[in-house]
């Protein structure tokens, strides 16, 4: 792991009127790392990723990558500066085959010279689907990002979609990328993350590995009165 973070968020910042969704938020992530942000429903996790990956310009705070601040860039931007994320609902073009919609996506993604699409199809497992139509597919990967943004990936995903799902993201890893992954199902979490952070009420208030974080009282209190759902 590099001892340098690629990520830094540092004090960050939004605001939906007078509501604060992120109030100083703070953390780190490393290459080749998997952090996990957790926190009950409504706590700023996925608000968190949006600012990040540029969706929304944060209000105040910053957002450090790879050395430089990133705060209110545009998506497309960040896309070839080498951020993306993935959504909770894929958004595929159903009429072009899978291999063509990743062919669309690393295009968009400006991917470094000698990128290979059939090595990709094969780590997702979607070689044997590639001539198919995309009735569903997630399109981030194909940008080969650096720092890749994952929201409920796992979500509908039965208990062997879910351990093939969590391999994919560990070998990703160990490839060198850096992945934020929120999600609500523990045990997932557990397979897939070096450390978490526990996020409530748009701030940090834990972070470490799960195991500490579930023998934390008031991480235990924080989940106990909100659910975990995010």
């Amino acid at each position: 792991m590099s001892p340098e973070p690629l990520l830094n968020v540092e004090v960050l910042v939004k605001r939906f009127g007078g509501f604060r969704a992120l109030d100083g938020v703070s953390f780190h992530l490393h290459p080749g790392e998997v952090l996990g942000l957790v926190g009950p429903n409504g706590s700023g996790k996925t608000t968190c990723i949006n600012v990040i990956c540029g969706l929304y310009a944060p209000d105040g705070g910053e957002v450090v990558f790879d050395g430089r601040s990133i705060a209110g860039e545009k998506s497309h931007r960040l896309v070839k500066a080498g951020i993306n994320r993935t959504f909770q609902s894929p958004r595929p073009f159903l009429s072009l085959t899978v291999r063509e919609n990743v062919e669309v996506a690393a295009h968009y993604g400006d991917p470094k010279p000698g990128f290979d699409i059939d090595a990709l199809l094969a780590l997702l497992e979607l070689d044997r689907y590639s001539q198919r139509p995309a009735a569903e597919l997630n399109r981030a990967m194909a940008t080969e990002p650096r720092l890749l943004l994952v929201d409920e990936l796992a979500a509908g995903l039965n208990p062997a979609e879910l351990s093939r799902m969590a391999d994919r993201l560990r070998a990703l890893a160990d490839g060198g990328m850096a992945l934020l992954v929120v999600e609500h199902l523990m045990g997932f979490i557990d397979k897939v993350t070096d450390r978490v952070v526990v996020m409530a009420a748009g701030r940090e208030f834990f972070g470490g590995t799960l195991a500490d974080a579930t023998r934390d009282p008031e991480v235990i209190r924080v989940f106990l009165g909100g659910g975990h759902h995010g």
